[in-house]
């Protein structure tokens, strides 16, 4: 046994390995590179979460980047599919991979509900049920008991590897169950250690417990930005790291294992707020290349003179469905179907709208500047 847990023999003669209670003992040490990482990473983070009042309609800023991490969670699992086929499929657009916009379009749900919810109830073991069975719902392990715990072990690996030769064996069925109630009463009680750090211990306890047969790896994502909006570290649901961890993804593997083989926290709360860092920076830098963006086109339609009253009102909307048609302008202002057209058309001239499918009828255009913006390490694995 070491300072995170130990390997236990099972009936079936493997072992399995049972993680030791939170917080760890002998205490973590926040000092020099920890202690330097987590004071940049707060600062970065209280700047981030302030940004967002400084967006004209920062819940639509929101909505995009929750799809944004909606897509990365997906892809770490193996999903391919882009930001642009996600709009796409809100709008009812058929396409080929459509399996794969659904475990997006989940994520998205379980995003929104899990925020709802934390508003009037705290982080449960019964909301990461309810959020799991939302993920899982018609998709990828829809078969794989959506919503409860395991019932049978689980394992971690190579593709089409078994029990035996498996990377990590994490806790059998019956001691899931204690180690999840452990992990529930620690998220309650008061810590004396900073919240970032908590919450990096929480994400690595989740993962390494495994507790359901599937979508461990999603779950276990949305939890973090969940944990710091539910303690009040976030005041906007911003925070999202699938960008960093799909970058890094061999790494993030590798650190939580190294917990696991050594007892070596501080390494992976180093790795964890390098990520709150760079996530936060970047989240920093698109935020105000979107009010940029924003900005010149405002005053672009403003040069134009152009006379459509819905101009700024339409601009705005593209940053909430940057892809568009005719009959959706037509249906948002409750206008004719040629005033609409002709409000795509003067966005199409002034370079604000492309048209992407090349379609005399039936055509769709995109805010492309916003979506690739938007779009930096979006591209399927």
């Amino acid at each position: 046994m070491n300072r995170s847990g130990k390997y236990v023999l099972q009936m079936g003669r493997y072992k399995a390995f049972v993680p030791s209670l939170l917080p760890p003992n002998p205490p973590i040490k926040i000092e020099g590179e920890l202690k330097k990482l987590l004071e940049d990473a707060k600062l970065l983070l209280a700047r981030f979460d302030g940004i967002g009042y400084a967006i004209p309609n920062d819940d639509l800023f929101i909505s995009m980047y929750v799809r944004k991490e909606a897509l990365l969670s997906a892809q770490i699992e193996g999903t391919q599919a882009s930001l642009e086929d996600v709009f796409e499929f809100e709008k009812g657009i058929e396409f080929k991979n459509v399996n794969d916009v659904e475990e997006v379009i989940n994520y998205i749900k379980a995003m929104k509900y899990g925020l709802k919810k934390l508003k009037d109830f705290p982080m449960s073991l019964r909301l990461m049920k309810e959020l799991h069975a939302i993920l899982l719902k018609g998709v990828r392990g829809t078969e794989k008991t959506p919503g409860e715990f395991k019932r049978k072990q689980n394992w971690i690996g190579p593709a089409g590897c078994t029990l035996k030769d498996a990377t990590f064996v994490p806790p059998s069925p019956h001691d899931t169950i204690i180690a999840m109630n452990d992990l529930e009463s620690y998220m309650y009680q008061k810590s004396e250690l900073p919240k970032l750090v908590d919450c990096a211990l929480i994400h690595y306890q989740f993962e390494t417990i495994h507790p359901f047969l599937d979508g461990n790896g999603r779950l276990g994502r949305l939890l973090i930005t969940f944990y710091l909006y539910w303690k009040g570290i976030l005041s906007k649901p911003l925070l999202y790291l699938s960008y960093y961890l799909k970058k890094n993804r061999q790494e993030y593997y590798d650190r939580l294992e190294m917990v696991r083989k050594t007892g070596d926290y501080e390494q992976w709360v180093k790795f964890f707020l390098k990520g709150v860092i760079e996530t936060s920076q970047s989240g920093i830098n698109d935020a105000k290349e979107i009010l940029q963006l924003r900005k010149i086109d405002l005053n672009r339609l403003v040069e134009k003179k152009v006379s459509s009253s819905y101009a700024a009102i339409f601009l705005d909307r593209l940053f909430y469905m940057p892809c568009v048609n005719t009959k959706d302008v037509q249906h948002y202002f409750d206008i004719s179907y040629p005033a609409a057209s002709s409000l795509i058309t003067t966005f199409e001239s002034l370079g604000i709208l492309k048209e992407i499918t090349g379609k005399k009828r039936g055509k769709q255009f995109v805010y492309k500047k916003y979506l690739d913006i938007l779009a930096e390490g979006t591209e399927p694995l």
